[in-house]
Parts: C-alpha cells; sequence; structure tokens
C-alpha cells in the first residue's frame, strides 16, 4: 500500500504536453499557433487552407449543390453558422481559385418571443445581424418567429423535386456544362455578372426591411407564441418544437422565395450530441436524415449540412484567428442547468467526456454516417398517411406486432385502466397508432368496466355522423412528436395550419373507408334489430 512519507525520488513518468513552438506539419518551415489536436499543429496560414479545403471538400464529394441555383444559409449568429457564412463568402469571392457557382441568400429566424426577450433586445439583436448581412451584399430574409402563426398547411406537405429525378454525378456534370457557356457569356457582358446581381438583391432586401413588407409582429402574436410554449411542461418538450417551428419557418421562406437547397451550421460536435439526444427522444428510425449530410425528405427543398466536418474548437480557432463576426443571442436553454432537459443533459455529458477523451465527438460523429434508415424512402411518393404531421419523417409506429413500441403501448394502457376490467390479453392491444383505451372506449364502457351500449344517432359513437370534439392528432404522429404533443396541457394553442392539416388528413382517410361505414338510416335500424 502506498504510504503518507513515501517518497518516489522522481520514478514516475510525467505526461508529455504537445509545445507551441515545434513546426508545421503542414509546411514544415512556419512555427506552429494552434494544436487541433495530437500531431495536428499548423501555422496560420495552413489552419486556415485546410479549413478553406475541407469545406470545399464536402460540398465536392457529395455535389448536391448544382450550379445556378438558389441557396439558403440558415445563420443564427452563432459561431458555426457564421463560419459557414464566411466561407460562402470566401468561395464566391473573385480571388478563389475554385469559385462557387450557386446564388446565396440568408435567413435568420428571430425566437426571442419563445425565450422571453423584451422588444428592445430583439431589435438590438436584429440591428448587429443586419450591419453583418449587409456586409455580404447577399439577399437576406429577418423573419420572426411569431409568423408561424400564420403558415399556411402547405408547409406540412412534400413537394415535388425541380429535376423529377435523383440528381447524379451524370446530371451534376450536365448541369455544369451548361453552367460554363453561361458564365462566359456573363464575363462577357459584366452587367449581368452574379457579382452585380446579388448586390441588386442585397439592396432590394433592405429596402423590403425598412418598407416593412415582411409581416410586422404585433403583441397579440407575441401573447399567442408564449401561450403556446406555456402549454408545453416539459424543457425538452419545448426545444423539441421549437426545432419543428423553425424548420416550418426556414422551409416555407425557401419555397415562397425560390431557394431549392438550405445550408445548415450544424457542426461535428452538435451533431454528435444531436444523434444521442434523438436517440433518447425516439428518433431512431430519422437518425440517417437527422444526421447526414443531406436531408430530402421535403421533396423540392433539401437540407444540408456541409459543416459537420468541423469540430467546434475548430470553428472557435477560425473565429478567433481570422476575426469572423458572431453574435450572441439567449435561447430557451441559456443559463439552463445540466439537467434541465435531454438535449441539455447529453450536450453536459459529450462535452465533458470529450474534454478527458478527445476522440470522443469523432467516434459518435463516424458511427452516424454509417447508419441507415430502415423504414420508407424520404421521398415524394410516399403518402402523407406514412409521414409524420409535424417533422414530415416516415412514421416509426407501424412496426411489428412484437416490438419494443407494442410493448410500450401495451404498459401505457394498463396504466391508464382506472377500474376493474375484463381481463387483459396481449391479443386485445389496440394497434399502433390508435388512441389510449381510456380515451377511445369512453363511450363502450361504464366507470365499473362493464359493457354497455352506445348511443345511436348522430350523438352515438357509432355512428358515421358523429365528429370529434379535437383533432386526433396521435395517429397522425411519429413517437417522438407523440411525446412533444403528449407533453403540451392544451393542444388548440397549437398554430391553426397544424390543426387545418391533421382535420384534412383525418377527412381523407375517412372518405377512404367511407365505404365500410354505416349509413345514419342503418344506424339507428340496428337497435330495432336487436331489439326484436
Amino acid at each position: 500500500m502506498c504510504q503518507v512519507d513515501e517518497e518516489y525520488n522522481g520514478q514516475l513518468d510525467h505526461r508529455v504536453t504537445p509545445r507551441v513552438s515545434k513546426r508545421c506539419v503542414k509546411c514544415k518551415e512556419n512555427t506552429t499557433v494552434l494544436i487541433i489536436r495530437a500531431g495536428d499543429a499548423f501555422c496560420r496560414g495552413c489552419f486556415k487552407e485546410y479549413f478553406i479545403h475541407k469545406f470545399r471538400a464536402m460540398l465536392g464529394k457529395n455535389r448536391v449543390i448544382f450550379p445556378g441555383e438558389k441557396v439558403l444559409l440558415a445563420v443564427s449568429g452563432g459561431p458555426a453558422s457564421s463560419s459557414m457564412l464566411s466561407q460562402v463568402q470566401e468561395g464566391l469571392s473573385r480571388d478563389a481559385p475554385k469559385k462557387l457557382r450557386f446564388v446565396p441568400g440568408i435567413i435568420y429566424i428571430d425566437e426571442g418571443g419563445a425565450s422571453g426577450q423584451s422588444m428592445e433586445e430583439r431589435k438590438r439583436a436584429v440591428a448587429q445581424l443586419e450591419s453583418v448581412f449587409r456586409a455580404t451584399n447577399y439577399h437576406y430574409h429577418i423573419v420572426h418567429l411569431e409568423q408561424v402563426l400564420s403558415l399556411p398547411s402547405s408547409v406540412l406537405e412534400a413537394g415535388s423535386s425541380a429535376t423529377g429525378k435523383p440528381q447524379t454525378g451524370s446530371s451534376y456534370k450536365a448541369a455544369v456544362d451548361h453552367f460554363i457557356p453561361t458564365r462566359k457569356n456573363q464575363n462577357q457582358h459584366p452587367d449581368l455578372s452574379v457579382e452585380n446581381a446579388q448586390s441588386h438583391l442585397s439592396n432590394l432586401s433592405m429596402q423590403e426591411v425598412q418598407n416593412g413588407v415582411t409581416s410586422p409582429i404585433t403583441p397579440e402574436h407575441t401573447q399567442a407564441l408564449q401561450r403556446l410554449f406555456a402549454s408545453v411542461r416539459t424543457p425538452t418538450a419545448k426545444e423539441d418544437l421549437l426545432h419543428t417551428l423553425r424548420q416550418h419557418l426556414i422551409l416555407h421562406t425557401a419555397r415562397t422565395q425560390g431557394y431549392t437547397k438550405v445550408m445548415m451550421g450544424d457542426s461535428c460536435s452538435r451533431l454528435a450530441i444531436k444523434l444521442l439526444s434523438n436517440i433518447s427522444l425516439g428518433r431512431g428510425a430519422s437518425l440517417a436524415t437527422d444526421t447526414g449530410f443531406s436531408d430530402p425528405r421535403h421533396g423540392d427543398v433539401v437540407i444540408v449540412r456541409p459543416m459537420r466536418d468541423y469540430s467546434s474548437k475548430e470553428i472557435a480557432y477560425y473565429n478567433r484567428m481570422f476575426d469572423i463576426p458572431s453574435v450572441f443571442i439567449p435561447g430557451l436553454d441559456s443559463k439552463a442547468q445540466d439537467k434541465a432537459s435531454i438535449q441539455r443533459l447529453t450536450e453536459s455529458f459529450v462535452t465533458k467526456l470529450q474534454t478527458d477523451f478527445p476522440s470522443t465527438v469523432s467516434t459518435i460523429y463516424r458511427t452516424s454516417e454509417k447508419l441507415h434508415t430502415a423504414c420508407l424512402p424520404q421521398n415524394t411518393n410516399t403518402q402523407l398517411s406514412a409521414k409524420c404531421l409535424l417533422c414530415v419523417c416516415a412514421m416509426d409506429t407501424k412496426l411489428e406486432e412484437f416490438s419494443a413500441y407494442q410493448a410500450t403501448l401495451i404498459s401505457e394502457q394498463l396504466s391508464q385502466r382506472r377500474g376493474p376490467g375484463p381481463e387483459f390479453t396481449p391479443g386485445t392491444a389496440a394497434a399502433p397508432g390508435s388512441p389510449p383505451a381510456s380515451s377511445a372506449g369512453q363511450g363502450h364502457s361504464s366507470g365499473g368496466g362493464q359493457s354497455q351500449s352506445c348511443e345511436t344517432g348522430e350523438g352515438g359513437c357509432c355512428s358515421s355522423a358523429k365528429e370529434p370534439e379535437t383533432v386526433d392528432l396521435k395517429s397522425l404522429l411519429c413517437y417522438s412528436c407523440r411525446l412533444t404533443i403528449k407533453d403540451m396541457t392544451a393542444l388548440d394553442a397549437l398554430p391553426q395550419y397544424i390543426l387545418s392539416e391533421a382535420e384534412r388528413r383525418r377527412s381523407q382517410m375517412r372518405e377512404e373507408i367511407s365505404e365500410f361505414l354505416l349509413d345514419e338510416e342503418e344506424d339507428e335500424a340496428i337497435p330495432r334489430v336487436n331489439g326484436s
């Protein structure tokens, strides 16, 4: 055993820490200014080339963004999205050796109404971001989260792809061959150049903001938004609902403004946290689309993540060394404790583990690249009934009989039984997507559990003319979105476009099975036949 007064006389091995004074691993000449990880020591110039090359390589390897396409950059003001905006500026600059060939636009979602910020704080943050956006000469959109209350229900439908067929390498080459003559014509006529077009769009965007073309928010809209988030009990469900509404706003703006691609600033560290938190939230079936490079679930608008190879450490170093402006805007999880929500707890766990084991994030990230969904393909040919109402991913609730989800449904039905009833057998379990026994059988059983006949006529539960008092959202949602809606105390606080689309889908389902339903006359004749 070790003794208190024991002396080791310098026999212990000391940990060797890398020195900053050694040479760059790439050029072998300049002195190292930063160390990303063990063995990766770069000078200032080589680190910039490495950072830019990684962004270009990610876009060139996947070949999803075609020349001449309009791409919407989702910028939140944070380090990752600000760095992504800087990389797009670098790729479109005249000094770039291999220029990017798409037309960019910027969108910022003001979420201050959900996080409890005052109007002065929100205006101050928007003014700081507008100064950054104007410097890029790109067309930008400032969208408030309150505008989600007036979205059309078509935002929940998957649109048809512009090309009508998958984007392969041959189609990409054909688009490049068509773009090159157009580019030569623009060089001969400078008035038609992309730079002048972008400058013109920037002037238009500033005029739109000044003239108030974007619908202004009112205190009533802010109160309705706050009432929506106040109806959600847990911070986990609030963050998940906020993410869903944000995606709907971005998608609607992209469709109305003619963008076919949306760039998100999700870094490698953020995707590693998102992978683990989504598994905990029950989104395991859609991990491939939630963390992959491209997300084609919406059909006409594809979401891409070009920053997914960068760690948060690399982004922080690059922004600090090359003065990339970023704006800190508090959100729902600002100053929250580690155990406040599943997302916050996962972030704390991964970050602390990364401190002691530097390969944690990269290991989780590389694992996500090997994932493929086992559900229906995420394309426009999939029926709306096979897609979730909120997140538009493939439904993961229609599984085999003996599954973990089926066991969860049985446990939920057993826990919600209030009185003694007939013996429960697995064969009597409701099908996946059906409401619990306590709510579905209110008209069929009394408090003692004995069966009694339902009322007939228009008010009967078996009548085909009966209209539900509230829209049944549970059967239209995936497992994770069901958990989010389950944490809400009032479903009528949801935006109207969600309730309208849910009612439309329910009506469509009723029309499909209308020939199997009893008419009102036949429904009234059933008691007389039974009574005789």
